[in-house]
């Protein structure tokens, strides 16, 4: 009660204290006296951050500040601002969120996640990666919260199976593991898809804001660069876990047939779980092949060469396209009814949305203002520095940033910043904006990190101080993998040469 009481001080304090703050800046701060702009942008981030990191208001109405305060304080006009909160990005994420809703209709999801189990065996190093192989496969394509949700009733269900085998004392701290198993890998799957993580599709959506001219970075681009990070988050996640919260005696008891019994459950697979995963494979398969992609001299065209105008189609398109098949295929075991209703999508997120809209907005604020470039120039001192210590400050900054604040939040506001950075000391930007993009969804020590940490953590088999513990060292992990990956493998995948300025980087400062 204590705790719920001090949390309204703090969201009370901070309703208050941000826009004074804010105010005290635009009326006295001296920023750049030929371009007031930038002290009015900074004004609003100021409030917009706060008030995300305090969740002040709900974190969706914040997202809308700058539709009054852009207007109203003659940074950018309200239609241009307005367009900033629908695009094809958004397309993708409500697509792609669309078909897990369909998933979970149908109960598709969990049959593909025992399955996967039932695949892997029933020791507790294979049960582990049972687990967080299904949800790291599912994150890929699904929501991280969405795939979270799923899966824990399905590991308690089998906790309590294994407590009734084998006795509380020699499971140990092993369910602490499982469940901890399930938060990170869904964190780790999400980071190999463009539509895996929030925090990909903003920086896709803000870096093409900033850079028009930047060449577009496709879902299969994407996803042959990450899937890299993924698996070797996967495994260390799966190595730490297993050595910290392994039993301390051997299983006796314990039969596939247990996990055998919850599929058969299920029953047969209808008709309709047919059909969704045909469509859930096909749409993966389209989003992978679309534009095509080359690595060395490998060159694999997309199918979007088909048609007249393959620059026409994206990945929202595909997203939205399937989405619409949904509604269109009628249920066979239903009679009246489709793959999809209303009433299933209206559990779609718009929250997220509106969130998703408002960090675009505001980085449209920080270029048109200049406010990017500003910040750029006042770390300009760091054109010295190697680009590999660069990349690995800014993922550990990101990192644990991300777990008192969300991933979205400091997503949005760190990416602009970190662009007009890139270009005051003529560092490729991608080199800067990915890490950072990356690390925002590696943050694994505290509940408040990520929406599956804090799924978890409401099990009540987990303490903080565990988590804290697990998820300190993870992290680590994290940046150095990052780091070395994006350093040696991104430049290849993206074309990055470190040694010189990109010519799309250039228009910014048109813009500017």
């Amino acid at each position: 009660m204590q705790t719920r009481q001090d949390n309204s001080k703090i969201k009370l304090a901070a309703l208050i204290v941000a826009p004074l703050i804010s105010l005290a800046l635009v009326l006295f701060a001296d920023l750049a006296p030929e371009n007031p702009k930038i002290a009015y942008t900074l004004a609003i981030a100021i409030v917009m951050a706060v008030w995300w990191i305090t969740e002040a208001v709900p974190l969706a109405i914040t997202a809308l500040l700058p539709v009054v305060l852009f207007p109203l304080l003659g940074v950018v006009d309200g239609k241009t601002i307005s367009a900033m909160y629908f695009n094809h990005l958004i397309f993708l994420f409500i697509g792609g969120f669309l078909m897990a809703l369909a998933m979970q209709r149908w109960d598709l999801h969990r049959r593909i996640a025992i399955k996967i189990l039932i695949f892997f065996g029933i020791s507790p190093g294979r049960i582990l990666m049972g687990f967080m192989f299904a949800t790291a496969f599912l994150s890929m394509w699904m929501s991280n919260t969405a795939t979270t949700m799923m899966m824990v009733p399905i590991a308690l269900s089998i906790i309590y199976k294994l407590e009734e085998i084998v006795g509380k004392a020699k499971l140990g701290t092993y369910s602490v593991g499982l469940l901890l198993g399930i938060a990170y890998s869904a964190s780790i799957g999400g980071v190999a898809t463009l539509v895996g993580t929030p925090p990909n599709l903003s920086f896709a959506r803000i870096a093409n804001i900033i850079f028009p001219a930047m060449p577009e970075i496709s879902f299969a681009d994407w996803l042959v660069f990450a899937a890299w990070i993924t698996f070797f988050m996967f495994i260390a996640a799966w190595l730490l876990l297993f050595a910290m919260y392994r039993p301390k005696q051997p299983w006796v008891g314990v039969e596939r047939d247990d996990f055998r019994k919850e599929y058969q459950l299920l029953g047969k697979a209808k008709p309709e779980e047919k059909i969704v995963f045909v469509l859930f494979v096909t749409m993966a398969l389209l989003w992978v092949f679309r534009s095509g992609f080359q690595i060395g001299f490998i060159d694999i065209p997309g199918w979007s060469q088909l048609f007249a105008n393959p620059g026409f189609i994206n990945d929202g398109t595909v997203a939205i396209t399937i989405a619409i098949i949904l509604f269109a295929i009628p249920s066979k075991t239903r009679k009246g009814e489709r793959l999809m209703d209303w009433e299933t999508a209206n559990r779609l997120p718009w929250h997220i949305v509106l969130l998703f809209g408002g960090g675009f907005a505001l980085a449209k604020g920080f270029v048109d203002s200049g406010l990017s470039i500003w910040f750029g120039e006042q770390l300009s001192g760091l054109s010295g520095t190697h680009p590999m210590v660069l990349t690995s400050v800014i993922v550990t900054m990101m990192s644990f940033l991300t777990e008192l604040t969300s991933n979205i939040a400091s997503t949005e506001m760190i990416l602009p910043i970190l662009a007009g950075m890139a270009v005051s000391i003529q560092v490729n930007p991608l080199l800067l904006m990915i890490p950072a993009t990356l690390a925002a969804s590696l943050a694994f020590m505290l509940p408040v990190a990520t929406p599956p940490n804090a799924i978890v953590f409401g099990s009540g088999y987990i303490q903080i101080r565990q988590m804290v513990k697990t998820g300190f060292l993870l992290n680590f992990v994290g940046i150095i993998v990052t780091t070395l990956v994006t350093y040696f493998w991104g430049v290849l995948v993206f074309k990055i040469d470190i040694g010189s300025f990109p010519d799309w980087a250039t228009t910014m400062i048109g813009n500017g």
